[in-house]
């Protein structure tokens, strides 16, 4: 029997618990901090490298998740998970006293220090989330581990909401003096962390029993190191091309080919070195190969529309911030209510496929909806097209990981748990790129049709953010009125972003009909409900089934 089942009740119980704070502290961390950048850039005069703080933390913690699963499969989720949380801690901590001490030596002013602290925040981060969902996967079987992985795609749609809102309240309001020295309000956004951090480290180290680690063998250093080789050109390119550097100019197309060179050398590696980082055999497995694809395809369809349609309510709509994000509540509630009913239905009859295949139509439905919008569409309407795609997105939160780790052999549950986490990473950073290059071509397009004086403009993605700010001002501050001339340019920007949105949206939809597909073909394999069952029979079974 596995040593899985020689848990008690207890263990698992608080061990769950111990995961849970990790899985919300790593979540919210990725959400908290938008809301604070204004005041961060206007405090420690970072505006040319405010893209960086953000950019710092996805780069570190994307290219670490495959490296920080391969390190929990050979040395336990334990100790990998403690090290990461203390990065992580050390990396808040850091964050929030960046700038306090002026310009220092090799780490240079307030900001640079910022983007170098939030790198190792991010170093930590990328541990967080492969690490919980690969302990789930240590102490409770496929079927089991459904309703739980439900509940913690629903709290990472909690984490979307309530993070704006933390980080809003501190920024504003959060400002204290110590011992006579003042603490801007935007520094506890890092330091909320570290009392969180402090809980789920002491449940961690008390509560938590040591899962067996089931790897054997040694880390793959030059594999590690050639993916990120391969990712963080791959990721610059997704962040500068088509806003900071033309997508023909050398420098994007050296990283493309620095990026391409790192693909050919890591597959070399991998199948040269006795234990690759990334075992290639595991591309042999029907499900990682369809499930992993239809994740990437997922994530790009999402996370393009969700980062843009604040925007599109600012300056499409004329909304103020705040109330463009009460909207997106529709979208996060729907994802939490479908999240957590599925995980309980997939658990009761042992079967995601159905409940997948369900989501994804009902996300493609939500998006064909949302392809129907315009410049005035009522806060109603929008709302509802918001939570049908919210509840079509519940399902795909955690049953492509699930999927995964079903076939997977237990030695290997940790890469392909970090695999699955990887390419959604990816395939959102990938989509948020791809949108954004829609939507400005799309914009320049549509300009240059609604008046001559518009063929001369070229509004990259900062100058839309700036100019919905400057139509809400945060003080509340009286808007001078607008004469004819004005109030007519308003409304032909206001008209060709929000057709320069649909075209973006109506890009995801043909991506999601892309990615419907292969969710088609991933294998319909009971979970299993047992640990030591075989991944292999699981996909003869699924090959019987089809």
């Amino acid at each position: 029997m596995s040593e899985r089942y020689a848990y008690t009740d207890t263990e698992r119980r608080l061990t769950l618990i111990s995961v849970m704070i990790v899985f919300l502290l790593s979540a919210v961390s990725q959400t908290i901090v938008a809301t604070a950048m204004p005041r961060i850039i206007a405090e420690l005069h970072g505006l040319k490298l405010y893209a960086w703080a953000t950019t710092a933390y996805l780069l570190s913690s994307t290219v670490m998740v495959p490296i920080w699963g391969k390190l929990g499969d050979l040395y336990g989720r334990k100790i990998i998970l403690l090290i990461g949380m203390a990065i992580f801690m050390t990396g808040s901590c850091l964050s929030g006293l960046a700038g306090e001490l002026g310009t220092l030596p090799l780490l240079g002013g307030g900001m640079t220090q910022l983007i170098i602290f939030r790198a190792i925040q991010g170093l930590g981060g990328g541990a967080l989330f492969t690490t919980a969902f690969a302990i789930l996967a240590d102490l409770f079987p496929p079927r089991e581990r459904a309703r739980f992985q439900g509940l913690f795609g629903s709290m990472f749609g909690i984490a979307s909401v309530v993070g704006p809102v933390i980080g809003g309240f501190f920024t504003d309001h959060g400002t204290v003096t110590l011992f006579g020295h003042v603490v801007q309000g935007w520094r506890w956004v890092f330091y909320v962390n570290v009392p969180l951090a402090l809980i789920a480290l002491f449940m961690v180290l008390t509560q938590m029993p040591t899962t067996p680690h089931r790897g054997t063998g040694k880390v793959d250093v030059l594999g590690a190191g050639l993916i990120m080789v391969i990712f963080i050109p791959l990721l610059l390119v997704m962040t500068w091309g088509g806003r900071d550097h033309a997508w023909t100019s050398p420098l994007i197309l050296s990283l493309v080919s620095l990026s391409i060179l790192g693909a050919v050398a890591f597959v070399f590696v991998e199948r040269t070195v006795w234990d690759p980082i990334l075992p290639l055999e595991l591309f042999k497995n029907r499900t990682f190969v369809t499930a992993n694809t239809a994740a990437l395809v997922y994530s790009m369809a999402f996370m393009g529309v969700a980062t843009f349609l604040p925007l599109y309510m600012q300056l499409g709509q004329g909304v103020g911030a705040t109330k463009s994000g009460l909207v997106m509540l529709a979208l996060m509630g729907g994802m939490i209510a479908s999240s957590t009913i599925n995980g309980q239905f997939v658990t009761r009859t042992g079967h995601f496929k159905p409940f997948m295949i369900g989501g994804g139509a009902v996300f493609l439905l939500g998006l064909c909806l949302l392809a129907t919008i315009g410049p005035d569409t009522s806060t109603f309407d929008l709302a509802w097209r918001l939570a049908i795609t919210g509840i079509g997105l519940g399902p795909g939160q955690s049953l492509f990981g699930l999927a995964v780790q079903n076939a997977a052999p237990p030695h290997q549950i940790g890469v392909t748990t970090s695999s699955s986490q990887f390419v959604r990473q990816i395939g959102g950073a990938m989509g948020v790129a791809l949108f954004g290059a829609i939507v400005t071509s799309s914009l320049a397009g549509e300009l240059s049709k609604q008046s001559p004086a518009g063929a001369a403009r070229h509004l990259d993605i900062g100058d839309l953010q700036g100019m919905a700010l400057a139509q809400h001002p945060r003080n509340g501050a009286a808007q001078p009125p607008m004469t004819v001339e004005a109030a007519k340019d308003a409304r032909i920007l206001k008209v060709s972003f929000s057709t320069a949105v649909v075209h973006g949206i109506i890009v995801s939809v043909t991506l999601m009909v892309a990615g419907f597909a292969c969710m088609l073909l991933i294998p319909a394999a009971p979970l299993r409900e047992r640990d030591h069952a075989d991944a292999e029979t699981n996909e003869e079974k699924a090959a019987e089934a089809a």
